[in-house]
């Protein structure tokens, strides 16, 4: 499995971290050993922004894509925003520098991340239940990863796996008691688990 610096087969994957810090840390810590970090959007929430949360990300190398939240903040409406001191100007420049979409090649898989859907107009909300969540099987990949929902998704439509990890940083999933959640998806054995754990900056 050539892939450059070492076949990568074990994947991190987060999504909607909304500035929690603290929720992300978490994450990464009982994900365990992972080849590589994938965030799925929306690691800012709306108009504000963390250094901290984003400087973790660009340390841990992860393939991240933006949100809606991310659209906001960086589109003419943000522009406040993005004007305040306090904004490390290397991590916003690193965060607009990221594409709404990744296609890559992964231990002989095709993998396709998206925030909302790879169909345009983008933005819907395709929840566990919506009969919509068939389409991610036709983008034309192995593996099709999606957040924006904050709602945990592992089905199989044929040979494709649809994945969502749920929200690492704003709970809104009563199917598994409102906790946060992220994924490990092992590219050798095609597993998927899906880790649930209380918010750190709620329970302290």
């Amino acid at each position: 499995m050539g892939l450059g610096r070492g076949a990568r087969v074990k994947l991190g994957i987060v999504s909607d971290i909304h500035c929690n810090l603290a929720g992300l840390q978490r994450a990464l810590e009982l994900m365990g050993e992972i080849d590589e970090l994938l965030c799925l959007g929306d690691c800012i929430f709306e108009y504000r922004f963390s250094n901290e949360v984003v400087a973790l990300l660009r340390e841990r190398g992860a393939l991240t894509i933006l949100g809606n939240h991310e659209e906001g903040f960086l589109g003419p409406h943000g522009a406040r925003a993005r004007g305040a001191e306090w904004i490390d100007r290397g991590e916003l420049s690193w965060l607009a520098a990221q594409p709404h979409q990744r296609r890559i090649e992964r231990a002989g898989k095709t993998l396709l991340l998206v925030h909302s859907t790879p169909w345009e107009p983008r933005g819907a909300y395709i929840h566990p239940e919506s009969p919509q969540l068939a389409r991610f099987a036709e983008a034309g990949a192995d593996v099709v990863m999606f957040g924006h929902t904050h709602h945990q998704v592992a089905r199989r439509f044929g040979e494709v796996l649809v994945l969502n990890p749920g929200s690492a940083g704003d709970a809104r999933d009563h199917r598994n008691g409102r906790q946060l959640s992220c994924a490990v998806l092992d590219l050798g054995s095609g597993e998927a688990r899906i880790i649930d754990y209380p918010d750190p900056a709620r329970t302290g």
